[in-house]
């Protein structure tokens, strides 16, 4: 919940959007909107536009340009095609990350250079596209607002669309630190300037202003990077109070978000994730049996219910045996695979030998499980 509340507080100070900032952080960072966390995140929300416009006054990060206003059912089929373009970006955009990094622990592999040389070799080498790019540089927050009031023509868009995308590729492939927002920002900014300006060339006579699809690119883009279509769209009805603007905008990102939900399975976070071993995407079902080491949950054999001696020394022999560091979920398929009651559990002795250190039962460890998702779920409907 605390970290929900500060990302609620930041999204919302950084867009003076409260809403947007309150339904990102369960949309995302929690994955529920139970009534028991929205309160704190809420509030926290409310505190960060609040401390926000107490020292710089009403404004936001972004600034809009007036006018320019949409020929709202003309234009949809254009928001259409943005949203399928914007979705396709953003897959780019996440597989370049991904893949980047594939190659760097690959390089960093074979050649056996230390950990502290691939930042640094990743740092020359963006310092060398920054050069004749210098936008590439930073958070990225003076392009995107550049984009969204219209001050960057159709070739630099494009162009620098692709530099950025190579950039934070380079960036998190070499370890560098940094995120995914406000890349996601900037790239779809870019994205929808180049298409806004493209689209109101052709049909100007029934077109509104560019920068309304370099809005409507940014949200689709980063609604598809996120995993956060609601908030994404949220977050511009609260920029533009213009609910022509916010539906077009929403049009955009459902297409984005379905299309880059099919290209790449889930959003860049839960990858992240995913590849770190934590499958939230799948569920409390799945991520619930990683959580729990069989150490709290097995029988010494001091226990009164402690398995036979003999029994558990016959299973280790033939290898059928985990350690207490192991996880439920290896338990579950070792006693789906064996047909076990239990199976004995060690631990490292005194001289690194494995000792045993008692035995998990099968019915022991199909009641942890229940007892977490039931927990999970009261967490969740509360």
């Amino acid at each position: 919940d605390l970290l929900g509340c500060a990302v609620a507080a930041a999204v919302s100070a950084s867009f003076n959007a409260p809403i947007a900032g309150a339904i990102f952080a369960q949309e995302v960072v929690l994955r529920h909107f139970a009534l028991r966390s929205f309160a704190p995140i809420a509030i926290a929300s409310v505190a960060g536009t609040v401390i926000n416009r107490l020292h710089y006054g009403d404004i936001t990060e972004f600034h809009l340009r007036d006018g320019g206003g949409l020929s709202f059912y003309g234009e949809l089929p254009a928001f259409l095609l943005l949203g399928t373009i914007s979705g396709l970006v953003a897959v780019a955009l996440m597989r370049a990350v991904l893949r980047a990094d594939d190659l760097g622990d690959r390089i960093q592999s074979a050649t056996g250079i230390p950990r502290w040389l691939r930042p640094t070799l990743a740092g020359a080498l963006l310092g060398a596209i920054a050069i004749p790019f210098p936008h590439i540089i930073g958070v990225g927050y003076e392009t995107t607002s550049a984009a969204l009031t219209g001050r960057i023509g159709l070739g630099a868009a494009i162009v620098y669309t692709v530099v950025k995308i190579i950039a934070v590729a380079i960036t998190m492939g070499g370890r560098m630190g940094g995120g995914m927002f406000s890349p996601a920002l900037v790239v779809g900014s870019l994205t929808g300037l180049a298409f806004g300006i493209i689209a109101t060339g052709f049909a100007p006579a029934v077109s509104g202003g560019a920068t309304i699809y370099a809005l409507a690119g940014m949200g689709a883009v980063a609604a598809a990077v996120f995993g956060a279509p609601i908030s994404t769209t949220l977050i511009v009805f609260e920029l533009t109070g213009d609910w022509e603007t916010g539906i077009a905008v929403m049009t955009a990102v459902s297409i984005s978000t379905a299309l880059a939900s099919r290209l790449v399975e889930r959003s860049f976070f839960l990858t992240q994730l995913a590849r770190r071993g934590i499958q939230l995407a799948a569920g409390p079902q799945v991520y619930l049996g990683t959580t729990i080491r069989l150490a709290e949950i097995l029988r010494s054999m001091e226990h009164p219910a402690a398995a036979p001696e003999d029994a558990c020394r016959a299973m280790m022999e033939r290898g059928l045996v985990l350690g207490e560091v192991q996880v439920l979920e290896t338990a579950l398929r070792l006693f789906e695979e064996t047909g076990a009651d239990f199976i004995p559990v060690t631990r490292p002795g005194d001289g690194g030998a494995p000792v045993l250190a008692g035995a998990v039962f099968q019915t022991d460890v199909l009641r942890a499980y229940a007892r977490a998702l039931a927990e999970t779920a009261a967490e969740e409907h509360r």
